[in-house]
């Protein structure tokens, strides 16, 4: 009976997190789409709740639809995108490939979740996933992509200010 009551729940997230992501991609305007991918962050951050996870959970919010989300919005507000800067585009070779790649990407994760049935799962230490431990890798083993993800951040940041003065 637990078993039910928790793929109900998963269904709650799940469900509108499809949704969420396909009207990220669905959108025309480029702050409506933002702002789907904000409530796929944290469609996302409750199912990473119902896996006990709830550090990653935190930080999926945290970071991902907190932090990167203002930055994004802050560079869509800034280059000022419109509807009909977009109405033009037609699909291009790129945009075929990317296709064809998601559709290849689509079929390797529904054979994968076929043979899942017959991974043997090894068990995870009690530390594994908590604060500490994530914060002894991130500030010892990780710091230089940790510290370079920020360097990368605060580029972005200055090249879209940079490309927004020039228009105005």
């Amino acid at each position: 009976m637990a078993d039910r009551a928790e793929l109900w729940i998963f269904l709650l997230f799940a469900i509108p997190l499809v949704i969420a992501a396909a009207g990220v991609v669905a959108a025309r305007n480029p702050v409506n789409a933002a702002m789907s991918l904000v409530a796929a962050f944290f469609f996302l951050a409750g199912i990473y709740v119902l896996l006990v996870a709830h550090l990653v959970a935190f930080l999926q919010i945290l970071v991902y639809a907190g932090a990167i989300m203002v930055v994004f919005l802050f560079v869509i507000m800034l280059l000022q995108l419109h509807d009909q800067d977009m109405q033009d585009a037609k699909l291009k070779a790129m945009q075929w490939g990317g296709i064809i790649g998601a559709s290849g990407v689509l079929t390797v994760v529904a054979l994968a979740i076929q043979q899942a049935g017959e991974i043997h799962w090894k068990a995870v230490p009690e530390s594994f996933g908590t604060v500490k431990a994530v914060g002894m890798l991130l500030f010892t083993q990780y710091l230089l992509p940790f510290e370079a993800t920020s360097l990368l951040l605060l580029v972005a940041i200055v090249g879209a200010v940079v490309v927004a003065k020039q228009r105005i």
